[in-house]
């Protein structure tokens, strides 16, 4: 999928069924390396990063299979401890192998990752963490390459609460001889979905989703059956896309629960939602009234959120301010939005959005996986039509998307 083609929609309605979490089934993946045999993985959506994902289990040794959003793994005992730079370059979420290398085989060569392109993300914080455990790193013409003949319980610090770098270091420490706290940890759902995963697997991991996790260690770990739990960022950008287009639509297996600053902030803005028996209902008002918006940690609104936020306060009545706390180089998409007629000014880590009634079709492109899906809900509020170019990044985080915007209402098509 290279362009998405969209036209201005009216509203939408019906029902939209929402896939796994790619931000979970990814750590889920990875976390396959610590013990060899047959896992299950269900719930697992169809996306380019799921592929390159599985991919790179292959390169290590895996067998992987994928139907009917079923993904099976099959761990060898030689797995290969290296991740090569072809595949880590194209999805920074796969630099979470590094943990598991080191745990189960007391070695790694992961490439330097790469991924969307929103600014520096360094992986220090992985690193720091893994040391901690006992683990020793160097780089060499583009890897990292870590030893450690055995990890061992250690309390770990974060300095910031890194989802990455806290599913490495619990990763790791499920198999570290002996009890490893993590302060400050990442509290967000995917990590308590990973937890449930790793404790399915025989290891003990307590306080998942709250700032201190605690991991006893264990000796080893077998495969498991399992089940994704539901992507609150494909939820968001629903719901963002009813609230610029207007309507009525049901989120099929949408959890309320993972996304409630985010619901307060649409609420404010004049979205209606509610929890449903089958997941999440939501109704749009004519226009919606613009808010000032904050990136921060979980369960603060996710950085995720904000190209999404912003497209919907482009086209709010009066003027909100977004302000982007985690990655510094996030606002770039707010070009494209210019081109469509949105009226915003960027400074530093602040975009003041002043909303217009509607925008203008143009020639825009996707920049990353988020921003391209902000473009086209966007787009849903424009005249005329909008072509969105680079649309490959989209395919990495959306299982059908326009397939499924197309059932509820909306006028587009890809290649």
């Amino acid at each position: 999928m290279e362009r998405i083609r969209v036209r201005g929609s009216g509203p939408l309605d019906g029902r939209v069924k929402i896939s796994g979490a790619k931000n979970s089934v990814l750590k889920l993946m990875a976390a396959t390396v610590l013990a060899e045999g047959r896992f299950t993985i269900r719930n697992v959506p169809d996306i380019t990063d799921v592929r390159l994902m599985a991919d790179l289990l292959r390169a290590m040794g895996s067998e992987v299979s994928y139907a009917d959003a079923v993904l099976t793994v099959d761990t060898p005992a030689d797995t290969v401890p290296e991740a090569p730079y072809e595949l880590v370059e194209a999805m920074r979420a796969s630099i979470v192998v590094l943990g598991p290398l080191i745990a189960r085989l007391g070695r790694a060569r992961v490439s330097m990752p790469g991924g969307d392109d929103f600014g520096q993300r360094p992986i220090d914080w992985h690193l720091d963490a893994l040391r901690r455990l006992g683990a020793e790193f160097h780089t060499e013409h583009g890897y990292i390459e870590g030893r450690a003949d055995r990890l061992r319980g250690a309390r770990i610090v974060l300095e910031f609460p890194s989802v990455g770098a806290t599913e490495n270091a619990l990763m790791a420490a499920v198999l570290a001889e002996g009890t490893t706290v993590i302060e400050n940890a990442a509290k967000e759902p995917e990590l308590a979905d990973l937890a449930a995963f790793l404790n399915r697997m025989g290891a003990s991991v307590l306080g998942a989703g709250s700032s201190t996790i605690t991991i006893d260690g264990v000796p080893t770990l077998h495969p498991v059956d399992h089940q994704v739990i539901p992507d609150r960022l494909e939820a968001a950008t629903y719901l963002t896309a009813l609230a610029i287009a207007g309507g009525e639509l049901v989120l099929e297996d949408a959890r309320p629960e993972h996304m409630d600053m985010l619901m307060q902030k649409l609420g404010d803005m004049g979205l209606r939602t509610s929890a449903h028996p089958d997941g999440v209902w939501a109704s749009a008002p004519e226009r919606l009234r613009a808010v000032d918006i904050n990136s921060l940690p979980y369960p603060g609104v996710a950085t995720d959120y904000m190209p999404l936020m912003v497209a919907a306060l482009s086209v709010a009545d009066g003027a909100g301010i977004a302000t982007e706390n985690i990655f510094g180089g996030r606002f770039r998409y707010v070009d494209e939005l210019s081109r469509m007629g949105a009226d915003i000014r960027v400074e530093y880590h602040y975009a003041l959005i002043r909303g217009v009634p509607r925008l203008s079709g143009a020639p825009v492109r996707a920049h990353d996986i988020r921003a391209g899906a902000a473009i086209v809900v966007a787009a849903l509020g424009a005249d005329g039509e909008t072509v969105v170019s680079d649309a490959h990044h989209v395919a990495r985080g959306y299982d059908r998307f326009v397939e499924k915007l197309t059932a509820i209402g909306a006028d587009l098509d890809a290649d």
